[in-house]
């Protein structure tokens, strides 16, 4: 049988798989889900040992374990190393989902799932499509190593250790990822740009302990009270983030990126429908488009402090805490970010509150020149896969491990994307297409037997 017809005849055992692993609360962030993650590791190690990957090691890490295996059979053709991570979001609020988190359910076309497009779906989608090449021609037409891990969304702790230690073992002519998403539904996408992400808590201290409001009221001050004005300081009235020196370095567009952005197939009023708010904001002269890919932010992701039970306790809480991330573009250093966040937080606190700000990671972005053959063979595989041309994109999240590797092997990355950006990865009912799975356990075959005539 021919591949693609051998991976049609496979549909349902393909999907009946992937809800097994999707069935595997492999939350890194929750301590409680320590064996189910080391549970997704093994079997995430048994899948690749089915393709037919030979030193196949399941790798304890200083916190979750990472999965690596490899097949080097094919003398003279091109290495791919294939990054992916099994680990997942929590999936709270659970009452949010119509169908629970972790019970696998088709419904309209789609798988609904944690994990499913974020990013075990994409993982599965490689684990098949290297299967089948195994099973349709007897070998792999490419040598391929694959690294999974299990730490992806809790910052990848420990996965530079590793990379760092087993330099010369993962060298490989080009990088694969699939963790990103298609521009939009029916539009196969490459990535070719992510933005760099630095997290930070913020921790301010007034009282010693917390007070009663109508005693102390008045004359103490209310960490809360400073914490949102605080925040509130950090953008200026046109959303441009207001920290001195924040924007000094930031990449210019060229004109003719510019235009090649503006050009794609990429509709505001859908946007507009998935983000569900009553309008949009952002930095002003910027399209929408260069405000989520080629501009940095500034988000605050969480905030909390004070009395949140049910019913009323009048207290001036003691502490007030934020979250807070800088989304950052080509030419930003994350350190020097950090530093400049910090200094004006400092800056806009007064005097009558302490505070504590922690840098909890820093990742760099990175941008890189589609010219290289192998886009040429990810546009041929894309195509065969779902019958439309493929397109370039930038993606406003970030992988962080991307720009390592390309900053250490200065080899081409290949970011092939089979989610959809509203497919509520990091929410509940988060889902992926079947459409885009389907096809995209052909558009990734095709690519790996084309990369052999490179």
């Amino acid at each position: 049988m021919d591949l693609l017809g051998y991976i049609d005849s496979k549909r349902e055992d393909h999907l009946n798989e992937l809800k097994e692993l999707l069935r595997i609360p492999s939350v890194s962030a929750q301590a409680q889900h320590k064996s189910d993650i080391e549970k997704a590791a093994r079997w995430i190690a048994e899948k690749l040992r089915a393709a037919g990957l030979q030193k196949v090691a399941i790798t304890p890490t200083k916190i979750h374990p990472l999965v690596y295996g490899e097949s080097l059979e094919a003398p003279g053709k091109p290495t791919v190393l294939l990054y992916g991570h099994y680990d997942v979001q929590p999936a709270e609020p659970l009452e949010l989902w119509t169908s629970p988190a972790f019970e696998p359910a088709v419904r309209n076309g789609n798988l609904y799932g944690r994990g499913t497009a974020d990013d075990k779906g994409q993982v599965h989608i490689h684990l098949k499509a290297l299967e089948s090449l195994r099973n349709t021609s007897g070998k792999l037409p490419v040598n391929v190593k694959v690294m999974i891990e299990g730490e992806e969304e809790v910052g990848s702790v420990s996965l530079w250790d590793f990379v760092q230690q087993n330099r010369e073992r993962l060298k490989a002519d080009a990088l694969v990822v699939s963790d990103t998403a298609m521009l939009a539904k029916g539009v196969p996408s490459i990535t070719y740009g992510l933005r760099g992400l630095n997290y930070y808590e913020l921790e301010i201290t007034g009282p010693a302990q917390d007070l009663h409001s109508g005693v102390f009221g008045g004359a103490v001050p209310n960490p809360i009270t400073i914490l949102a004005e605080t925040i509130a300081k950090l953008h200026d009235d046109n959303f441009r983030v207001a920290v001195p020196g924040f924007y000094d370095n930031v990449a210019k567009l060229s004109r003719e990126e510019r235009k090649a952005l503006s050009s794609l197939p990429w509709k505001e009023k859908e946007f507009r429908r998935m983000v569900g708010a009553p309008d949009l904001c952002g930095e002003k002269g910027f399209t929408i488009g260069e405000r989520l890919w080629v501009r940095p932010t500034l988000e605050l992701n969480g905030i909390w402090g004070g009395y949140t039970g049910e019913g009323a306790k009048t207290v001036i809480p003691s502490t007030a805490h934020a979250k807070i991330s800088t989304r950052l573009v080509p030419n930003q250093d994350p350190a020097r970010i950090a530093k400049l966040v910090e200094k004006q937080i400092r800056k806009l606190l007064p005097k009558t509150v302490k505070h504590k700000f922690e840098v909890l990671s820093t990742g760099k972005p990175w941008v890189a020149s589609y010219s290289h053959p192998i886009f040429q063979k990810a546009i041929h595989a894309l195509e065969t896969g779902f019958g439309k041309k493929a397109v370039f994109i930038r993606e406003g999240g970030s992988i962080p491990f991307v720009t390592q590797m390309h900053d250490t092997f200065k080899v081409p990355c290949v970011l092939l994307g089979f989610g959809l950006p509203d497919e509520n990865a990091h929410a509940p009912d988060e889902h992926i297409s079947l459409e885009n799975y389907f096809g995209g356990i052909k558009s990734v075959a095709v690519f790996y037997e084309q990369l052999a005539t490179l």
